[in-house]
């Protein structure tokens, strides 16, 4: 099958490593593989830095101090870690880095597999496989796939709610010490309020970023779990409307990797926030209280994503 690069960044480049993935997008199985390699490659980058970072901790030192990315945030979420955010064991830190390792070689195979052995093209697979063909005309089997995408993120969130609520807890900032989040807030008023800024019945201007309590965190996990799931079951039972085709309309690949840059510059921005201005998500114990730097990397990769998807929307028109 020809594969028509035409719309792409590098159409007529001689170098043929610019067209990256382009020349995929008829081959949903051979794309599936690449996706599922380049996971593999995030993967193992969590790991090997978190073990990059074991072996160079330093014990009596913050870990702000010793310039970690990956450290920080498995102890927010309590591990190894005691009263006061004093580290007292980095075993579950090289465990959880070995895991990602592990993990990070299984999605690789998987990619190599669906480059090199499976179906280039799914619908040939045949049964379960060709559930997961694609075609850009029809919304349907898009749908479908976005529905399963959501409900494997809505697991995700869940995974932080059991962490906080069952398996050890998270750190609490306020405590100086590890809990478990007993009573999550499910008040729908209180967690959607901080969507508009409301919190505590007054307009803040952080938004979401004014959250102080991990009741709170966990309760919107919670919320936000449910919707993911729910919506994913929703998109796979359901193909999208004409309206909203009509406002985000879906006619080829460039579509979906701009929709998807525009999620993550979102994302981004949202980061930068918390990361600057909460203590609550990002205790000053593992990050500081100079994290403007980190806060404009965020934005700076923000900007980038926007940047992405203004790029790529502009083109598939």
């Amino acid at each position: 099958m020809a594969i028509s690069t035409d719309k792409t960044f590098a159409a007529g480049t001689s170098l043929p490593w610019l067209i990256g993935n382009a020349r995929l997008i008829e081959l949903s199985g051979q794309l599936l593989g690449a996706h599922i390699a380049h996971a593999g490659l995030m993967m193992f980058w969590a790991g090997a830095t978190t073990i990059s970072e074991v072996t160079r901790f330093v014990p009596n030192v913050p870990m702000y101090e010793q310039n970690f990315t990956v450290l920080p945030h498995l102890a927010t979420l309590g591990w190894g870690v005691g009263a006061g955010g004093e580290v007292v064991d980095t075993y579950p830190y090289f465990v959880i880095g070995v895991l990602h390792l592990v993990a990070s070689a299984v999605l690789g195979a998987g990619g190599l597999f669906h480059v090199f052995r499976a179906p280039a093209i799914l619908h040939n697979g045949g049964a379960l496989v060709a559930l997961f063909h694609y075609e850009w005309n029809d919304p349907k089997k898009l749908g479908f796939i976005l529905g399963n995408h959501l409900i494997v993120l809505g697991f995700g969130a869940f995974l932080l709610v059991l962490k906080a609520m069952i398996f050890g807890g998270i750190y609490d900032t306020h405590l100086g010490d590890v809990r478990l989040i007993i009573n999550p807030t499910l008040n729908p008023l209180t967690i959607f309020g901080y969507l508009v800024g409301i919190k505590d019945n007054h307009w803040n201007f952080l938004g979401m970023a004014s959250v102080d309590n991990l009741e709170d965190v966990i309760g919107g996990h919670i919320w936000i779990g449910l919707i993911l799931i729910l919506g994913g079951v929703w998109h796979i039972l359901v193909q999208p409307f004409g309206w909203v085709r009509r406002i985000l309309p879906i006619e080829n690949g460039e579509d979906i990797l701009a929709y998807s840059l525009l999620g993550l510059a979102f994302m981004a921005f949202i980061s930068a926030i918390f990361v600057e201005h909460n203590t609550t998500v990002f205790p000053k114990e593992f990050y500081g209280d100079r994290r403007l730097w980190s806060a404009f990397i965020q934005f700076c990769l923000g900007i980038l994503a926007l940047t992405g998807f203004s790029w790529h929307f502009w083109r598939s028109r």
